[in-house]
């Protein structure tokens, strides 16, 4: 009789894993015995980071410092891996910025800035990483978009609008996909309690408090956006209130959903 083999650890590559959302998926994966690499622009966090979960896990985790919104990045990112052959069998497209305000008191290069790391660099990442999945017949996507993918949000508009679009691609591509063994999987949070609503609380106050009773802690996020990984999901809504809230705004009229939203908005602007 031959000896059964032991199925080989999934790799799995996390953007903007030094903090958040993208921190917790880390440890989540890591718990389950998975090897990283971790990308985020600060170096030293990530090393700690890696530092840790190998010591902790057992598993292998390499950080590579790397700012994805800048022209080129990802691909200097897919060389480099493929230089030290670590292929990537589970993708983490987590790496992000809000902006909240109002729309036309912003710069128009915070937009852009906005733009080239939720979209231009999120699509880039698929671009590279997705192609050697459907060659090898195996691979799994994790998209982290949000609520406001469903739904427009005045005073975040092109950050939701950023979101809509990584859900609708995460929605194509499954289709487009099927049959190669590559899934994709669209994670939907909704306010979680990261470093990014810090930043949204102290801009708006009124904003945060009116919506505390649906603030996710990361750990909980983390938990469904694993969960629906691995199982092939194609979207997954953590928390019942975001659930039922999300699931209703679809069933009322855009222009409800507008008002409402800009109503909230307007409450800290």
């Amino acid at each position: 009789m031959s000896k059964s083999k032991t199925k080989p650890t999934e790799r799995v590559l996390v953007t903007g894993a030094s903090t958040g959302i993208g921190e917790g998926l880390a440890r989540r994966f890591a718990r389950a015995g998975h090897d990283l690499v971790l990308v985020a622009r600060s170096a030293d966090k990530l090393k700690a980071l890696a530092a840790e979960l190998t010591e902790r896990h057992g598993v292998k985790a390499v950080a590579i410092a790397a700012d994805l919104a800048k022209d080129g990045e990802v691909a200097r990112l897919a060389a480099a891996l493929k230089r030290r052959r670590l292929d990537v069998d589970i993708l983490v497209n987590n790496a992000g910025i809000n902006h909240q305000g109002n729309f036309s008191k912003m710069a128009p290069a915070a937009h852009q800035d906005l733009i080239r790391l939720n979209i231009a660099a999120a699509t880039d990442m698929l671009a590279h990483f997705i192609p050697p999945m459907v060659a090898r017949g195996h691979g799994r996507v994790l998209n982290v978009a949000s609520t406001s993918s469903f739904v427009p949000v005045p005073f975040m508009a092109t950050y939701a609008a950023s979101k809509a679009y990584l859900l609708s691609l995460t929605e194509s591509l499954c289709e487009e996909l099927k049959g190669t063994g590559v899934t994709l999987t669209a994670l939907c949070p909704g306010v979680t309690a990261t470093p990014m609503m810090d930043t949204i609380g102290a801009s708006n106050a009124k904003f945060v408090k009116l919506i505390a009773f649906t603030v996710l802690d990361v750990e909980e996020v983390a938990e469904a956006g694993y969960d629906a990984c691995m199982r092939g999901e194609v979207i997954r809504i953590p928390g019942k209130v975001n659930l039922v809230t999300t699931i209703s705004s679809r069933a009322v009229p855009k222009w409800v959903s507008r008002r409402v939203y800009g109503f909230i908005g307007r409450m800290g602007n």
